[in-house]
């Protein structure tokens, strides 16, 4: 083994350097990971820890694309490694806990069901070759290609399989913060076209800024030996404690600070001096983590204030920066009432779920149902787009209907702030010739006899695997649940698929006609399942993955694991507050979808179907 490489480091500023010389890429939250494969391959943080045993999903990766990888060894990349939770961000403390994970076992069963990422942005050696003492824009350009040849993915994704992911390199430094200010990334790193890669140093031609948040907040204490001011914020009648601060300060500002608190303290021990609630400062930090601000650094002082305007509601409601022309009306109106739920608990909901549902969304022409007074008060269908739509809001039109086409999280922050709480979806993009996937909906009469969705999820599963065919199941977030089977884009038609559709639907009213019916008129189905199948054609819409239903209880059509799928399943566990934790826990169960429309076989079974008809 060789000599530990010490990582060229960045300096922080506070201001992003412009101009033609300077290059941008994302700054994610992770682990610093230099990557070398030689004849073993090794991967080492930043203080020469290896970082495999702990990580064995990116060793298996790589190990399982070694033929690929075999032309360009020794190789050297420079990476993050991270839990990557949308294109801009990463989720440090998923990543501590997987660090600080012991146990072999479930080490291994955490990195098959959330595997880590490694985020490469610089190439050190290539061939053997040291291209440490060439330019960034030529490590940059021989790195692109290299990805290109290797065939992995070109821009950071968390849908996709590879866990050896590309970070971009941009020269438009707007366009790059205003995604990392809308998907809650960590910042930028500004990069200099001519530097060199140097060993352990840190350097002015790398420059980092975060995307800092900012707390109104008051000082409660300072403890003696290090210096630190304690911050709180006020929560009802109580004082929270966010965190304590001691970077950002002029010397002047520091000093001012400690004799005021000398001067009005309301107690001292051997420890801190106490102060009451009087001092208010604007504090910036990155996010909270464990319930503590993480890098806070002192901003201001906010002498236009009282401790009484440093409330935790606003504390809460800024921490996530939006961009200028995203503006939320009424944040704290009242959506839901059990559970509670108010429009900016919806907003972040949207956001922080974007990265799972924007891609079902994404171009497919888009029927939103808008609940303009929460739950309540009346509800209203919107297919056409609305003339005070603006400018970023895409559209395409069809059959006479100009509809919204939902590509980004600035279109669906829009749409949550117009409060659209259901999404609907066709099952074709406005680029296909038929259909994307095929969806069986199966719908209980009541909630009272879920169950007997349960039961016709399980028998179709059993047929689909009979069939070597790829399933999802997901909750409509109402009574029922739904099974997709994705298919290839461009390859089958309705009528390709209706003959599947009523294969299913007929083979499980003969298998159980007590339980299942496909009777169209409701008031001859009794207490069965209705199977619908004449639903799955060009036009018609399914809810989306992740969309919230406008029903009582805040439900979430939900994507399940299929071991999820038992008796026990409760559809009251879907609900908006719980989503989010869930995702970040368990995955998204939809993980690999769109990896799998390609692999999908379905030829085969449509071969003998249409034989059979025959």
């Amino acid at each position: 083994m060789g000599r530990m490489l010490k990582p060229m480091l960045p300096t922080l500023a506070f201001e992003t350097p412009r101009g033609d010389g300077w290059h941008y890429e994302v700054k994610y939250d992770g682990f610093r990971a230099l990557l070398t494969w030689d004849h073993e391959i090794e991967m080492t943080s930043r203080n020469g820890k290896a970082l495999l045993p702990l990580f064995p999903e990116i060793a298996d990766f790589l190990l399982a694309n070694k033929e690929k990888f075999v032309p360009y060894l020794p190789l050297t990349f420079d990476a993050e490694l991270v839990s990557l939770e949308n294109p801009f961000k990463a989720n440090f403390g998923a990543l501590q806990i997987r660090g600080r994970m012991r146990s072999k076992d479930r080490i291994k069963m955490e990195s098959a069901r959330n595997p880590c990422r490694l985020m490469v942005f610089d190439l050190l050696k290539i061939k053997g070759k040291s291209l440490a003492g060439d330019r960034y824009q030529d490590r940059r350009d021989q790195l692109t290609t290299l990805f290109n040849e290797l065939g992995l993915p070109q821009s950071p994704s968390p849908q996709h399989p590879s866990l050896l992911q590309l970070v971009g390199s941009e020269k438009n430094l707007d366009s790059l913060w205003e995604k990392v200010v809308i998907y809650d990334g960590e910042g930028i790193i500004a990069k200099q076209a001519t530097s060199r890669w140097e060993e352990g140093k840190r350097t002015e031609t790398w420059i980092k800024t975060k995307n800092w948040k900012y707390v109104p907040c008051f000082v409660t204490a300072y403890e003696k030996s290090n210096g630190y001011f304690y911050i709180s914020v006020t929560k009802g009648q109580e004082l929270q404690q966010i965190g304590l601060v001691i970077f950002g300060f002029k010397p002047e500002e520091k000093n001012a600070l400690h004799q005021i608190i000398k001067q009005n303290k309301s107690g001292e021990d051997h420890q801190f001096i106490y102060v009451e609630p009087a001092i208010c400062l604007e504090v910036k930090y990155l996010e909270i983590y464990e319930d503590q601000l993480r890098e806070p650094h002192f901003h201001q002082f906010r002498f236009d204030l009282t401790p009484a305007a440093c409330t935790y509601d606003k504390f809460v409601l800024q921490q996530k920066n939006l961009p200028p022309d995203i503006e939320i009306t009424h944040p704290d109106k009242p959506l839901w009432e059990d559970p509670p739920i108010q429009k900016i608990d919806y907003i972040h909901y949207l956001r922080e779920i974007s990265p799972y549902m924007l891609p079902f969304l994404k171009d497919r022409h888009l029927t939103v149902i808008r609940f303009p007074h929460g739950m309540f008060g009346e509800a209203f269908y919107q297919k056409n787009v609305p003339d005070y739509a603006p400018e970023f809001v895409q559209t395409s039109t069809w059959e006479g209907i100009e509809y919204i086409i939902c590509n980004n999280m600035k279109t669906l922050l829009w749409l949550g702030n117009q409060i659209a709480v259901e999404f609907h979806i066709p099952f074709e993009t406005i680029k296909s010739k038929g259909p994307e996937e095929i969806v069986f909906d199966l719908d209980p009469p009541s909630r009272e006899y879920f169950h007997l969705a349960i039961k016709a999820a399980i028998d179709i599963k059993e047929v689909l695997d009979e069939l070597k065919l790829i399933s999802f199941v997901k909750t409509s977030g109402n009574k029922g649940l739904q099974i997709y089977v994705p298919l290839p884009s461009n390859k089958y038609s309705y009528e390709d698929t209706r003959f599947f559709t009523a294969f299913i639907a007929n083979y499980l009213v003969s298998k159980d006609p007590d339980s299942f019916t496909i009777e169209r008129l409701k008031k001859n189905r009794g207490n069965r399942l209705y199977v619908d199948y004449i639903q799955h054609a060009e036009g018609k819409t399914i809810v989306s993955p992740y969309s919230a239903r406008g029903k009582s209880h805040a439900g979430v059509a939900t994507p399940l694991f299929w071991d999820e799928v038992t008796e026990d399943l409760k559809i009251e566990d879907f609900q908006l507050g719980a989503i989010i934790e869930r995702v970040k826990r368990l995955g998204c169960p939809f993980r690999n979808y769109f990896a799998a429309k390609a692999e999908q076989d379905f030829e085969p079974v449509l071969d003998v179907l249409k034989k059979k008809k025959s």
